[in-house]
């Protein structure tokens, strides 16, 4: 898979530009501040429906303007696809495939799959669980598109049971009863989305392990841990190492169902849902330690790294080499994780990075580089590209 063309309008420092692209490896080299993160985004953004930088969308329209454009042409074994979105301020966005507008913008969702190692990752380490179970759920989704749907169906539940709750203290028993409808959509669209969680990290969890291994040979082995809080589930269903099964799901469901009425006086003292996919954790551990808390910096870069070769060989696998992003993360590491890095660079199909110094990628990936640099203009600081 790779990206022949890339266009963007009134996105981010970008007014307008249009890019073509080929496989291999292509350097957007520039100073900081001058919009090459900005090309990266767009195209994460493309495959996920989501930025790597910010929660909303707001920020992704550039300053004065309340529409932005993203477009680009992708080709996967031969065939072309032209997918475009248009994010809009105050109403909802829109897209297109091969110019015929779609339903709904989910629908985009598998067309151009990528994997994006970025300095933010780090927070995969070292910040709050949401930061991993946002890994494990964009990876999902990359891998399998429909689960975009699940997810949505999920929170969509998730935030009117937990309105329900905070006036539960004070409702009667005909709303208590409402309560008990929507148990049983939290459980049923929440042990979904945790069975493939569960099913996601059997089959990650040795691509990852060989990855550290290879980046970090002297350290503590790796390895990963589903944390659930449904405390009544039995601990065999979270081994990574055990081979999921096609009733999963229905096991799951009925455990949920069980948690929630475990809890429910609880959830309604409280006023907020305590059970379900959106308060677990993906655990990473070196040795017997958790990584966060307790592994050094570079160990903490080694982790983030291998988490994204991880994702990316695990995609691979699947029968296409994904789209490999690399933001401004040479710099970051040391002479052993950079080569490793330019290993599995040198190898995949296409590969975009972005650089201040030419000097920090490494110079056997042989990439094509295309410079960047803002203008001030009328309508303030824009980005532009320079041959």
């Amino acid at each position: 898979m790779f990206v022949r063309a890339l266009s963007l309008r009134d996105f981010r420092s970008w007014e307008s530009v249009a890019i073509d692209l080929a496989p291999g490896r292509t350097v957007f080299l520039g100073s900081n501040g001058n919009g090459k993160t900005n090309l990266l985004e767009a195209l994460g953004y493309l495959s996920s429906l989501s930025s790597h930088r910010v929660s909303t969308d707001a920020p992704l329209l550039r300053t004065g303007t309340t529409r932005a454009q993203i477009g680009a042409a992708v080709v996967n074994a031969g065939r072309e696809l032209r997918v475009d979105i248009e994010l809009n301020q105050g109403v909802a966005n829109r897209a297109t495939i091969n110019r015929s507008p779609v339903r709904r913008v989910s629908e985009v969702l598998g067309i151009l799959r990528t994997v994006l190692f970025a300095p933010e990752d780090l927070a995969l380490v070292r910040g709050d669980p949401q930061e991993r179970r946002r890994y494990l759920d964009e990876l999902l989704t990359a891998r399998l598109p429909r689960m975009a749907a699940v997810r949505a169906d999920y929170d969509r539940v998730l935030r009117q049971r937990s309105a329900l709750l905070k006036t539960a203290a004070r409702s009667r028993q005909a709303e208590l009863a409402t309560l008990d409808v929507w148990d049983g959509h939290l459980a049923a669209h929440g042990s979904q989305l945790v069975a493939h969680r569960l099913k996601l990290i059997h089959e990650l969890s040795p691509h990852l392990i060989e990855a550290y291994s290879s980046i970090a040979p002297e350290s503590r082995p790796a390895s990963v841990r589903y944390k659930s809080s449904l405390s009544q589930l039995p601990l065999e269903y979270l081994d990574v190492t055990r081979t999921p099964e096609p009733d999963d799901a229905d096991m799951l469901e009925a455990v949920f169902l069980g948690e929630l009425a475990t809890v429910r006086a609880k959830e309604i003292e409280r006023g907020v849902c305590l059970v379900g996919p959106h308060r677990d954790d993906l655990e990473l551990y070196l040795g017997t330690e958790p990584a966060k808390g307790f592994a050094s910096h570079g160990e903490s870069w080694s982790f983030a790294l291998s988490l994204q070769l991880g994702a990316f060989a695990l995609m691979r696998s699947d029968g296409s080499d994904p789209v490999l992003l690399l933001d401004d993360v040479f710099a970051e590491l040391d002479r052993r994780r950079r080569s490793a890095l330019a290993k599995v660079a040198a190898d995949a199909e296409q590969v975009l990075i972005t650089a201040a110094v030419g000097e920090d990628v490494p110079d056997e990936l042989e990439a094509r580089t295309v410079h960047v640099e803002a203008v001030n203009s009328p309508q303030g600081r824009v980005s532009q590209l320079r041959s």
